[in-house]
This record gives structure tokens, sequence and C-alpha cells, in this order.
């Protein structure tokens, strides 16, 4: 059932509790007792949706957002990202800023659209009325930018940019604590639909942003000047974030060392931990966000080699291992990962692709309150070198916080389940037109299979329609 206002709810209270006793007791014992289950569900409602009322996002305007909303966004490819870094030059950087500069807005639009259709008890909700709130100032920043003409204000834009980015640094933490909390006021399907969309957005803006930061910061790097002692880029297979030879076998290695790390920190030094043997196409390359890869493939083996771990315990003096094979087909690269960790539980498999529902969202709940800022994906943030919380000492340099996304896997404490693992890989696969889907056979362990769009061709899968019958 969905709760669209306090005034719903007052209304089928009042109408329950106007019943005459006389009427009451005519009515047959089952009507009797549903009767009072709806006056009571709608009680405990209403005090909860009052509770939060103190949290509601104020009153606005919504002439400027609807002007927003009318304009579509436009999907970009790994391939586009490429184009302007290539032979990067101050009117391909210019290019570069004003696209972004009318894309960040527009993105921005959509979400806040989608956010004000939710049922007005969610959003009063303090977790999802600080995400709304985050958003909206967001948007009154980025849509006042004006027309970027010289490398000046495209520096000046990128200032802005970098600022929001630690701003939301706080966004998926608090979504995730906001869905949980929200449980029974939306359907499951329509809380993991918005969920779904709102990530896959978020993905979308941070890539185009930090891309566009990492091109600026070639761009004044010493270089690419014309008369450079260093003429040759020391990171030349990398065209901003994208790196043009992503190799599997390579990615695959890194991510299974640092999940073996986590495992001897969980489970002790003494433990017998699985090996991770590779096989098929090693060689196979392919252009991709390497930090996307790294956490999807991080976060599969984590959980491969954690059940293994469980599973198998001191009995074996050698675990089981844990296969993965690599996979090169003409558009695609495919990596399944194998592992005999006994399969998924029962009570958690039918929710397993799910942010808000599960027999364990009150333990999520619970760690959540531990992390309270995560990049775009649920990484922690490590601070930088150069301040204690992840900024850059001067105010006016616009270059990248170190660790400030993607650029390394999860160090969370081993201990710290969120419950969102899958799904948000998920979202970052499907995101550049892949896919991720497991196979648990109980009892036995698990096949995950990884697609990867091998070209760069494709472009990224948004959701950015949003109804203009805002509530």
């Amino acid at each position: 059932m969905l709760i669209d206002s306090d005034r719903d709810i007052d209304h089928r209270v009042a109408f329950s509790s106007a019943l005459p006793h006389g009427r009451s007791a005519m009515l047959p014992p089952v009507a009797r007792r549903i009767s009072t289950i709806v006056r009571l569900n709608d009680c405990c409602l209403l005090r909860q949706g009052r509770r939060w009322a103190s949290g509601a996002p104020p009153w606005r305007p919504a002439a400027i957002l609807d002007e927003w909303v009318q304009r579509e966004a436009r999907p970009i490819s790994l391939r586009q990202l490429t184009f302007f870094g290539r032979t990067l030059t101050e009117n391909r950087l210019l290019s570069s800023a004003n696209y972004v500069r009318t894309e960040l807005p527009t993105r921005l639009a959509h979400r806040l659209r989608d956010m004000q259709t939710l049922p007005y008890v969610v959003v009063t909700n303090p977790h999802m009325s600080h995400v709304y709130e985050l958003y909206y100032k967001a948007f009154e920043t980025l849509r006042r930018v004006r027309e970027i003409n010289t490398v000046d204000d495209n520096d000046r834009y990128c200032k802005i940019i970098t600022e929001t980015l630690q701003e939301h640094l706080t966004v998926i933490p608090k979504l995730a604590m906001g869905v949980i909390e929200c449980q029974g006021l939306m359907r499951p399907e329509e809380t993991d639909r918005f969920m779904n969309i709102l990530l896959r957005s978020r993905i979308s803006r941070r890539v185009i942003a930090e891309q566009h930061l990492a091109l600026t910061e070639t761009f004044h790097s010493p270089w690419h000047f014309p008369d450079a002692k260093q003429p040759q880029d020391p990171n030349a297979d990398f065209v901003g974030d994208v790196f043009l030879r992503c190799n599997a076998k390579e990615v695959v290695e890194e991510c299974s060392q640092r999940a073996r790390t986590l495992a001897k920190e969980a489970f002790g030094s003494a433990c017998k931990l699985p090996k991770v043997e590779l096989q098929g196409h090693l060689k196979a390359t392919f252009p991709y966000i390497l930090s996307h890869l790294q956490y999807i493939v991080g976060e599969l083996l984590r959980n491969s080699i954690e059940a293994v771990v469980e599973k198998w315990g001191n009995l074996a003096e050698h675990p089981a291992p844990v296969e993965v094979l690599i996979c090169e087909a003409p558009q695609h690269v495919i990596i399944r990962i194998s592992d005999q960790g006994g399969g998924i539980p029962k009570d958690i498999l039918p929710n397993l692709w799910s942010f808000g529902k599960g027999p364990r969202s009150h333990i999520h709940l619970e760690n959540f309150v531990r992390v309270p800022k995560m990049a775009a994906t649920m990484q922690e943030l490590k601070p930088s070198p150069t301040s204690p919380n992840g900024i850059a000492a001067d105010a006016n340099d616009w270059r990248r916080p170190v660790d400030g996304s993607l650029s390394s896997l999860t160090y969370r404490p081993p201990d710290l389940r969120l419950g969102m693992g899958l799904p948000m890989s998920r979202v970052y696969a499907e995101y550049w037109a892949g896919s991720l889907e497991l196979h648990s056979l109980e009892g036995y362990g698990v096949d995950a299979f990884l697609t990867i769009s091998k070209l760069g061709n494709k472009n990224e899968q948004l959701s950015t329609r949003a109804s203009m019958d805002a509530v």
C-alpha cells in the first residue's frame, strides 16, 4: 500500500474511528479484526510521517525545474569520452567543459523530479530529505554557471565541480539508510527501481565530471606543453579516467590479492584461503574505466573467497579454488567466477538484487551508521595526504582529491557488511551496456557471469525521462 500524504492517513483514520460501536459490533468477526488492524497501521504510519515531517524539504517554485526536466540528457560512450583527450587542445577542453556544464544540471533535474514523485512520507525521511537538499543545492549552483569561454573560466568551473563531488560523498549511505527505514511505505520493486535510477544517474554524473577534471589536469601537466622536456605522457594508456588497454587478467590478479588480504584480516592469519585460478583468454584487453571493473570483480572475488572459507574452515589443507575463466568474443569479454562456497542461503536468494529488502536489513542499517562517506561505489573515502578530510589543502586548487572516488577498491572492515555490493555491481556492469548474472547451486557454490562490452562504442545506459506529475 502506498501512502501519499498524511492527509490520506487522517481521512482513513477519521473514517474508521468514526464507526459507531454499535455498527462495528454488527460486523462479522473477520471484518472487525481487519478494521482494527487498518486503524492501528494507519495510526502508526501517521505518527512516523509526523515524526519525520520536521525534516521535510522546503517548498520551492517548480517553473525552473520544469524547464530543465524537459531537456533530454545526451548519453556518451567510452569512445566519445576518449575523443576529447586523444589530442587535447584548448578548444576541445572548452567543448568538454560546456558539455558537462549543461549535462550535470539536466541529469540532476530529472532525479529531483523522481524524488518529488515519491510518497510524501518517504521524502520526509531525514536521510532522503538530506539527499534531496544536496541535489537541489547542486542543481541551483550548476545551472547558474555561464558559458565557459576561457581556460580560466574552466579552472573556476572545475573548482565548483570538485566541491560538489566532495559534498555528495554522503549520498549513498544516506540513500541506503533512507530506503531501509522506509520499508513498507513503498513496494519493494518500486524502491529498487528508484535506487537503480538514482545510482545509475549518479555514476553518470561522476563519470563525466571526473573525466573532465582529469582532462583539465592533463591539459595543465608539464608533458602537455609543446616545449616540454618530457613530451611523453607517463599515463599514455589513459585518456582522462578511461583506460584504453584494460587487461582482465591483471585486474583479477590485483583484486584477488586484495580480497585475500581482507579475508586474512577477517578470519586470522592461520586461516587457509582458496587459490584464485585463471584460465581462458588471458591477453584480452578493452577500453574501460578501470575503477569500475575493479569494484565489480573485487566484490565478486571477495564474496567467493569468504564463502569458501566459511564453508571449508580448516577442514581441508587446500580449500577448493576459486576459478576465473576469461572469454573474449568479437564484441564482448565475459568473466566467469566460480566457487565452491556452498551457494547462496535460501533466505537471501529472493532479495539478492534488492537494495532495501532482506532478512538482514537491520544489520545493514546499523553498519551504514559507521560509514559516513562513500564515493561513487561502496568504497570508503581515503583521506588525502594533504588534508585530514580528503580535500586538497589549497581551497583554490580544483584538482581531484586523492582517492576521492573510484581509484582503489574498498578497504572497509571485513565485518562491515552493507548488503549493497551485488546490487551496486550490477548497476556498474549495466551502465556501459554490460550485464551481471549469478547462478547459485545450493550446497555446492555460485557461478557469476560478468559481461563487458569490448568495443567501447555503447552509450551509457541512462533513465532520464522523469514524470511531469510531481506531487
